[in-house]
C-alpha cells in the first residue's frame, strides 16, 4: 500500500490536513468560549459550522467530485481552505471574530468537494483486493487523530493564542496542497459525466443509481441505523461515570481516550485481516461487536468492565467505517462514486443528529441502561441487514462479479 504513488500522497495530505482541521477546531472552541463566557448559543453554532455543510453540501460535492478532475479539485479546495482562514485572520485583526464561524463553515464545505474526489483516485488506482488495506489504513489515522488532535489543539491554542493557531492552520492547509501536487497528472475517465449535462440531471441520476442498486440501498440502511445507534449513546455517555459508576464526568476523558487507543489498535488489525475476509463479513462483526458493547456500557456498575467495554467498541469502530467505504467503492461504478459518497455521509451525519435529539428525552422518560439497550438494539439491525450482502458473497462466482 505505501509504495502506491496515489496512496502515500493523499495519506501525507490527510495527516497535514487533519492535523489543521484540530488544531483550528480547538482553538476556536476555546477561544469562542473565552470570548463569550461560555455562552451556549455560540458554542452550538461552531458544531452547526462544522457538520452544516454535510447536509448541504455533500451530495452536490460528490456530484462535482465526479465531473471534476480529482487531482485539481483537491489542491484547489486545500488552497481555497487555507484562503479562508487568512481571510478570518484578517477578520481577526479588525475586531470581528464572528467571522470564525462562517470560515470554519466555508472550509468544512470544502472538505464535502475534496473528500469524494480521494474516495475517484482510490477507485481507479488501487487495486480491488487492496481497498480493504487502505480504508483500514485511513481509518488508523482518524483514530489517532481522535486521541490526539484535542490535546494537541487545546495546548496550542493555550500557548500561542488564537492568532498562531490560525496561522499554522494556513500553513498545514498549504502543505497539503503542495503535496498533492505530486499525484499524476489528471486523465480523463470513461466515467466520467459529460459536462454538458445539467447539476439537477446528474444529482438525480446520481440519487436513482443508488435506488437502484440492492447493495448500494442496503448500506444506506446499515448507516441510518448506525448513525442513529451512535446519536442515541454519544450524548449520554457523560452520564456513565456519574449514574451507573458512581464517579464525577471528569472520568469520562479515560473512557474516551480507552477508546481511542483501541481504534488504533483496530485499525491496525484490520489492515493485516482486510485480504483474508470479505469486507460484509468484517462490517457485520463490527456491527454485532458494536451492539454488545454498546448495550453492555448502558448496564455496567463496574469500572473496569465499562472501561473494557468502550475499549473493544472502539476496537470495532474501524470495522464499521472502513468496510461501508469499501463496500460502496466495490459496488459503485468509477462514474458515479463521488455522487454515491455523498448520499452516504449525509445519510449517517442526518440521523445521528436525530439521535442526539432523542437521546435526552429519552433519557429523562426512561432509564440511562434503556437508551443503551436501544442503541445496540439498533446496531443488530444494522448486521441484520447486511444478510442478503453476506449472502451474495457467498454464491459461487460472486467475488469475481464484484
Amino acid at each position: 500500500m505505501f509504495s502506491n504513488r496515489y496512496v502515500n500522497t493523499i495519506l501525507l495530505s490527510r495527516v497535514l490536513l487533519q492535523l489543521g482541521i484540530w488544531i483550528r477546531n480547538f482553538a476556536i472552541l476555546l477561544y469562542v468560549m473565552d470570548v463569550t463566557n461560555n455562552d451556549p448559543t455560540y458554542v452550538s453554532l461552531i458544531s452547526v459550522a462544522e457538520f452544516g455543510p454535510i447536509f448541504l453540501f455533500a451530495l452536490v460535492g460528490g456530484t462535482f467530485a465526479d465531473r471534476w478532475r480529482p487531482k485539481r479539485t483537491m489542491v484547489w479546495c486545500d488552497l481555497l481552505s487555507a484562503s479562508s482562514v487568512v481571510l478570518v485572520l484578517a477578520a481577526l485583526a479588525s475586531g470581528v471574530w464572528q467571522a470564525i464561524l462562517l470560515g470554519t463553515f466555508v472550509s468544512a464545505s470544502l472538505s464535502q468537494f475534496s473528500q469524494p474526489s480521494a474516495m475517484k483516485i482510490f477507485k481507479t488506482q488501487v487495486p480491488p483486493e487492496r481497498l480493504p488495506g487502505v480504508m483500514a489504513l485511513f481509518q488508523s489515522m482518524v483514530g489517532i487523530f481522535t486521541v490526539a488532535g484535542p490535546a494537541l489543539g487545546t495546548v496550542v491554542y493555550q500557548r500561542y493564542g488564537i492568532e498562531t493557531a490560525l496561522a499554522m492552520t494556513t500553513v498545514l492547509f498549504l502543505g497539503s496542497g503542495l503535496i498533492l501536487t505530486r499525484l499524476p497528472r489528471d486523465a480523463a475517465s470513461p466515467g466520467r459525466p459529460s459536462s454538458a449535462g445539467s447539476i439537477r440531471q446528474e444529482l438525480a441520476a446520481g440519487l436513482k443509481y443508488v435506488r437502484s442498486r440492492r447493495e448500494l440501498t442496503a448500506l444506506v440502511a446499515v448507516f441510518a441505523v448506525s448513525g442513529l445507534a451512535a446519536g442515541l449513546t454519544q450524548p449520554l455517555m457523560a452520564f456513565v461515570p456519574i449514574d451507573n459508576l458512581g464517579l464525577d464526568k471528569t472520568f469520562l476523558q479515560w473512557l474516551l481516550m480507552a477508546n481511542g487507543i483501541a481504534m488504533l489498535l483496530g485499525g491496525a488489525v484490520l489492515m493485516s485481516v482486510a485480504k483474508k475476509f470479505p469486507p460484509q463479513l468484517l462490517l457485520t462483526f463490527g456491527l454485532t461487536l458494536g451492539a454488545l458493547c454498546t448495550a453492555g456500557t448502558g448496564f455496567s456498575v463496574s469500572v473496569a468492565l465499562t472501561v473494557a467495554l468502550q475499549a473493544f467498541a472502539g476496537f470495532g469502530a474501524p470495522f464499521i467505517h472502513a468496510s461501508v467505504q469499501t463496500l460502496l467503492m466495490r459496488y459503485a461504478e468509477a462514474g458515479f462514486v463521488g455522487r454515491v459518497s455523498g448520499v452516504v455521509s449525509p445519510v449517517f451525519s442526518g440521523t445521528m443528529v436525530i439521535g442526539m435529539g432523542i437521546a435526552g428525552p429519552l433519557k429523562t422518560a426512561t432509564t440511562l441502561p434503556t437508551a443503551f439497550a436501544a442503541g445496540g438494539a439498533l446496531f443488530l439491525v444494522g448486521a441484520a441487514l447486511l444478510l442478503p450482502l453476506l449472502r451474495a458473497g457467498r454464491r459461487p462466482g460472486a467475488a469475481a462479479q464484484a
